[in-house]
């Protein structure tokens, strides 16, 4: 059982909270960084080492779909970030992010794959070249409202690069589905959809709202609402514009101060968005896996969605390292673990006497 700390509410008559169970799901993955639910009501997921898998929620039972041949796998690198198309019944298209070597140098690109009757094919490369690194690299993927795909990069280790206009790293991107630049970017021809970020590795739409969350160095990691064409700061600005320095920056350089942000770093990772009854408690929140400690962070939002009025924690050091969260449609919660071998899935539900 979870112990649950108390919620407070914004309204006068809050929903009566319910008690809360996890239990394991599947314990047969290595090292997975995506679990989204997919449209066959299936747990989609991809593993570094370049497995892509669906898991049946109901069994836990594990049905590869490919292993893609050219993912080079190496420190946080290797298959990440996955989104199935918004219109996937009519148009099954699965879109993946993973890094590989070309000619000595490591390098990340996104891979467009068709799905048809239990399998994935005719690997189209839709955005090439970002520069890799043993860390750094994001990757999260999401689509927008639009129908365009949003993702983040990471920095590759290269301080120089989130705050460089030409290079595509330490950004969230913003493409059409065949790789074309969308018409209404901010700078024409560009890809790039806001500047400034360190190694951003969740991403998640709710009400016309994009929340990424962002790894900070030894202090402050983020949640940050992306704005079109605005700068995050990193590496001049750490967290809030609270010193001189980072004041300056931010006024001359039209920087978005995070929601909230954390010191010491909670290693923050995956996050959805929950607005079940089935969990009441939980309604109008971002949940948040995080690596450090374990645990599953809920991040209560304000009515509007534009700042966070509460924060509780579930489930810390229980089941290891915590990479990523999705929310069924009936608003059951699964996460799952990033510990080396053995990594789980693992179900947050309702307690059965509820």
């Amino acid at each position: 059982m979870l112990v649950m700390t108390s919620c407070k509410r914004d309204n006068d008559n809050p929903p009566e909270p319910v008690g809360l169970a996890d239990k394991v799901l599947t314990s047969n993955l290595t090292l997975p960084w995506e679990i989204l639910w997919g449209p066959d009501n299936q747990i989609w997921v991809t593993e570094r080492g370049g497995r892509i898998s669906r898991v049946n929620p109901s069994t836990g039972a594990i049905t590869p779909l490919l292993t893609i041949g050219d993912v080079s796998a190496r420190g946080e690198g290797g298959l990440l970030g996955m989104a199935l198309h918004p219109d996937f019944s009519s148009t099954p298209q699965v879109f993946v992010a993973y890094n590989y070597n070309d000619a000595g140098n490591y390098r990340e690109k996104i891979v467009r794959y068709n799905y048809n009757s239990g399998a994935l094919s005719g690997a189209t490369t839709i955005l090439d070249n970002i520069r890799g690194s043993n860390n750094h690299n994001g990757c999260r993927l999401a689509f927008g409202p639009d129908k365009k795909l949003y993702l983040s990069t990471g920095d590759a280790e290269d301080q120089s690069l989130p705050q460089n206009a030409g290079s595509l790293n330490g950004k969230i991107l913003r493409i059409e589905t065949d790789g074309s630049i969308p018409a209404d970017n901010p700078t024409p021809g560009s890809a790039i959809w806001s500047i400034g970020h360190r190694n951003a590795q969740g991403l998640v739409w709710h009400n016309n709202i994009l929340y990424s969350s962002e790894h900070g160095p030894s202090s402050d990691d983020e949640v940050n609402i992306i704005q079109k064409g605005r700068n995050y700061g990193w590496p001049n600005v750490h967290g809030f514009c609270n010193l001189s320095n980072e004041q300056t920056f931010c006024a001359a350089n039209n920087v978005v101060e995070p929601l909230q942000a954390w010191t010491p770093t909670i290693a923050v990772c995956g996050l959805d968005f929950y607005n079940s009854d089935r969990i009441p408690q939980w309604k109008n929140s971002l949940l948040m896996a995080t690596l450090k400690g374990s645990t599953l962070y809920q991040l209560e939002l304000s009515a509007a969605g534009t700042s966070i009025s509460n924060t509780h924690t579930f489930i810390a050091n229980k089941h290891g390292r915590l990479r990523d969260v999705c929310v069924s449609p009936e608003g059951k919660v699964y996460v799952c673990t990033s510990n080396g071998s053995n990594d789980k899935i693992v179900e947050i539900d309702k307690t059965e006497n509820e």
